[in-house]
């Protein structure tokens, strides 16, 4: 044998490893015998510590064997490994912070108060995952809608989950998702308004294309705090209700409007939470359409 071929003891030792170990690696191609002894015994070469040294250092990093052996075969694919696993680790993470978030919920409620923010934390998944808010807007919007409309307003309604929630965000998205989840009975919070109702004559999609510019037109009044009033974004709001209806808009028309937007159903609740959830300055599309409401009223 040449001078500098190793026995596998020789290349555990010298790399700080158990004969179990290389022989693992061995085993699945990602140590390379140099030759075999005449007895059959396993022998390497110098270069068998580096990549045993690299494959330490890889799965250090937690990488699974077969992601090491695709590093191995063809090192540009490091790259995308590493990404694929910082974003298995930022959800691990995202979980973890979750449910931290959810256990000091539990910790600092009263025992009354303990059954059912168990109830509701346990419909979650952590992290949670935001598929029943948005199936919930497929459903409540009406039918037809321009997929970038609909896109566009699920943007906005969906709120994301925070990457550090406090209990209280918790508390609010579990009741946000217990909220979207149970049976629709009819009940007004979360009934239909009757520009969604077919058969009407509305044109829900020219309502929902004006309604996004007059929030986008109103945000900035209501995240002042500034009191409700005429202006382009009353306007723009206006005439979003009476293109969908094909009609004017005139004093008799916003009175018209006025009483019934009243009385139409509405999602408040859903609002609220939405709120609770995104602990910011940046005012839902509810508590927008509130503001050009009572500035409509005004």
């Amino acid at each position: 044998m040449p001078d500098d071929m190793w026995s596998i003891g020789e290349l555990a030792e010298s790399a700080g490893v158990t004969v179990k170990t290389v022989r693992f690696y061995s085993d699945r191609g990602l140590l390379p015998e140099a030759v075999r002894s005449g007895g059959g015994h396993r022998r390497y070469g110098p270069e068998a510590l580096d990549r045993l040294r690299l494959i330490r250092s890889l799965r250090a990093l937690d990488l699974p064997v077969p992601e090491v052996g695709r590093v191995l075969e063809k090192e540009d694919v490091l790259e995308d490994v590493v990404a694929g696993k910082l974003r298995e680790l930022g959800s691990q993470l995202a979980a973890l912070r979750w449910r931290e978030a959810a256990l000091q919920l539990l910790q600092d409620c009263t025992p009354g108060e303990r059954t059912d923010r168990l109830r509701l934390i346990g419909a979650v998944t952590s992290p949670p995952s935001t598929a029943g808010l948005t199936r919930f807007w497929r459903g409540w919007l009406p039918p037809r809608l321009p997929a970038r409309l609909v896109s566009a307003i699920i943007e906005e309604a969906v709120p994301q989950p925070p990457a550090e929630p406090t209990p209280a965000q918790v508390l609010a998205f579990a009741r946000l998702h217990a909220f979207v989840s149970r049976p629709c009975r009819g009940d007004s919070d979360r009934g239909q308004p009757e520009v969604h109702q077919p058969g009407k004559g509305y044109r829900p999609a020219v309502l929902y294309d004006g309604l996004v510019e007059a929030y986008a037109l109103a945000s900035a009044d209501v995240r002042s705090r500034r009191p409700p009033s005429e202006g382009e974004a009353l306007d723009c709001f206006v005439s979003a209700h009476a293109s969908a209806r094909g009609a004017r808009d005139t004093p008799d028309f916003r009175r018209e409007l006025g009483v019934q937007l009243a009385t139409e159903p509405r999602i408040d609740h859903y609002w609220r939470l939405v709120a609770e959830v995104n602990a910011s300055q940046n005012p839902t599309p509810g508590a927008t359409d509130n503001w050009l409401r009572a500035a409509l009223g005004a």
